[in-house]
């Protein structure tokens, strides 16, 4: 029965034979990401927003695996959206921590991610500002991302709705994400959007990006 499902679904329940999503513990205290980011936000979108996500993947995986062996095609059809979209949250919020680090440690990336900013977008400056200009223009809540196309074998700036995972809905690797819903941002920024994407670049981990990007290549 698997087989007949779409290949996302299908790899869900695989994996899920195997093991639940967890809430990933984060590399860094509460409130290191301040001022930029506050603890009472990466705790609640932490503690409450991600651990949410995980949840509901993992009741809507044992409710696919149920239907799955009974042979219940319609009711793994009606679960695919809620995996998506709580899926896509586990992995985009997994992503999210990883690519986030105290002020103090942030510094430009270097060597080959670098080269590759410079070779395709002109200048690390240049990146930023567009990839905030097209990150502030979500409509409505999503994410901005940085991403490695692997047939170009460059960089490309995306975007994707709710919580669509990226390499998923697009087929780009994730190398840098920032996440526009406003739970990430609204205690400290209220609903000026355009503030907080322009602040979390003083937070952005260009170490794991730089990892990201050669792991990607």
């Amino acid at each position: 029965m698997i087989r007949s499902l779409s290949r996302p679904v299908a790899r869900a329940l695989q994996k899920r034979a195997m093991s639940s999503a967890s809430l990933p513990a984060l590399p860094y205290a509460y409130d290191a990401l301040e001022p930029t980011i506050s603890s009472t936000i990466m705790e609640i979108h932490h503690t409450k927003h991600h651990q949410t996500y995980v949840t509901n993947l993992n009741a809507a995986l044992e409710k696919a695996e149920a239907a799955s062996k009974s042979g219940d095609a319609s009711a793994l059809i009606a679960l695919a959206p809620a995996i998506k979209f709580n899926g896509g949250g586990h992995i985009n919020h997994t992503l999210f921590w990883e690519n986030l680090c105290p002020a103090s440690e942030s510094s430009p990336p270097t060597g080959a991610l670098a080269a590759a900013i410079e070779a395709d977008f002109g200048s690390f400056d240049a990146m930023k500002s567009q990839m905030s200009a097209q990150t502030v223009a979500v409509q409505g809540s999503g994410w901005g991302w940085l991403g490695y196309n692997p047939s170009s074998g460059s960089l490309e700036i995306a975007t994707c709705s709710n919580q669509d995972p990226l390499a998923a809905t697009t087929g780009l690797v994730p190398i840098v994400g920032i996440d526009v819903w406003e739970h990430a941002y609204y205690l400290d920024y209220k609903n000026v959007r355009p503030d907080y994407v322009g602040a979390i670049w003083d937070v952005i981990d260009w170490k794991c990006a730089e990892r990201r990007f050669e792991a990607a290549k």
